[in-house]
C-alpha cells in the first residue's frame, strides 16, 4: 500500500515501532486510530511525500509494533507514553520538529505531544476527535450506544480481551459500525490481520484504559495549570459522524489549545479513507503555509 516508502522498526527505550518512510522536505508524521494501523494513511500518503518527509507509524500496541503488557496503572500506555514513543522515532531520523497529521487515537497521543513537546510539533492536525475528557464527562446515552467500546474495553482484564479474542472479526465489524464499507479491500484484511493477534488485542484494551484512568490525570492537570497547545491546530471531523453531533470539537479543542480553527467534512469517522482528496484540501493548505 506504500509503495514507494522504505518500512522498518526504530528501538525507542526498548519497544519496537514499525513504521513506513517515504517523501522528503520537512517532516511530518502520521497517527493512526482504533482499531487500525497505519495502514489507514495508503490513499494520502504519496500526495503528502510530494511535500514533506512522512513518517508513518504503527502506536504501541497497534500493528507491527511492540505491545508489551499493560502495568497495573495502565501508565505505560498512557499518552504520554505513547507520545514519548513517537517522539523517538522522529528524532531517530533526525527530526527535532515536526508536523503532526493524526486520527481518532492517534490524535490523542499528538495533542499529549503538543502539550509534553512542545518545542517539537509545529503544527497538529486532529480528525474527528474531542479531547478525551470532554468526552468522558459530557457523555450522552447517544454518545454511550454509539462508542459502546469506550467502556468495555476498560473493564478489567481479562474480560474484553477474552470476549474479542473469541471472534476478532466480529469486533472489527462492529467497532466500525459500518464493517468493512469504509475501506479499501487491502486496508481492511491489514487491520483483521493484527486485530487477530491476542497480543493487540490487550494493547487496545491498555490504550483505553489508560484513557480513563491515568490520561485524565494528565488533562485535569493542564487544565487546572493553563498549560495549551501552542502550535497552530487544525480540528476536521465527519459530518456523518457521532464526534460532530455529540460535542463541539473546536469549543473542545479550544480549553486545550491556543490556536485552533476547523470545520466539518462530508464523512464518517474514517476520513482518510472515506474522503482523501477532501482531507488533502483542508491539510496540505494549513500544512504549508
Amino acid at each position: 500500500m506504500f509503495p514507494h516508502f522504505e518500512s522498518g522498526t526504530v528501538a525507542i527505550d526498548g519497544i519496537h515501532i514499525r513504521y513506513v518512510k517515504g517523501g522528503s522536505g520537512p517532516a511530518l508524521l502520521l497517527l493512526h486510530g482504533h482499531p487500525q494501523t497505519l495502514a489507514i494513511w495508503h490513499k494520502v500518503a504519496e500526495e503528502l511525500a510530494q511535500h514533506f518527509t512522512v513518517i508513518a507509524t504503527d502506536l504501541r500496541g497497534y500493528g507491527d509494533s511492540d505491545k508489551p503488557p499493560g502495568l497495573p496503572d495502565h501508565s505505560n500506555y498512557s499518552k504520554r507514553v505513547m507520545a514519548d514513543d513517537q517522539v523517538g522515532v522522529m528524532r531517530h531520523f533526525g527530526f527535532e520538529q515536526f508536523a503532526v497529521l493524526s486520527h481518532d487515537r492517534g490524535a490523542r497521543v499528538a495533542y499529549r505531544m503538543a502539550l509534553d513537546h512542545r518545542d517539537k510539533v509545529t503544527k497538529l492536525i486532529a480528525l474527528d476527535v474531542a479531547p478525551t475528557l470532554a468526552m468522558y464527562e459530557k457523555t450522552t446515552m447517544q454518545f454511550a450506544m454509539s462508542y459502546y467500546h469506550w467502556f468495555f474495553l476498560i473493564r478489567p482484564f481479562p474480560y474484553p480481551e477474552t470476549m474479542i479474542n473469541a471472534n476478532p472479526e466480529l469486533y472489527l465489524t462492529q467497532s466500525t459500525t459500518r464493517g468493512a464499507s469504509p475501506f479499501s479491500p487491502e486496508a481492511w484484511a491489514e487491520y483483521l490481520r493484527c486485530i487477530s493477534d491476542p497480543a493487540t488485542v490487550h494493547g487496545i484494551c491498555e490504550d483505553y484504559r489508560a484513557s480513563a484512568s491515568i490520561d485524565l490525570e494528565h488533562e485535569r492537570a493542564d487544565l487546572a495549570a493553563g498549560n495549551k497547545i501552542a502550535c497552530p491546530m487544525l480540528v476536521l471531523w465527519g459530518a456523518n459522524g457521532v464526534i460532530g453531533k455529540c460535542f463541539d470539537p473546536l469549543a473542545e479543542c479550544d480549553a486545550l489549545a491556543s490556536d485552533v480553527r476547523g470545520k466539518a467534512l462530508p464523512s464518517g469517522h474514517y476520513i482518510p479513507e472515506e474522503v482523501p482528496q477532501l482531507l488533502m484540501a483542508e491539510a496540505l493548505p494549513f500544512l504549508l503555509a
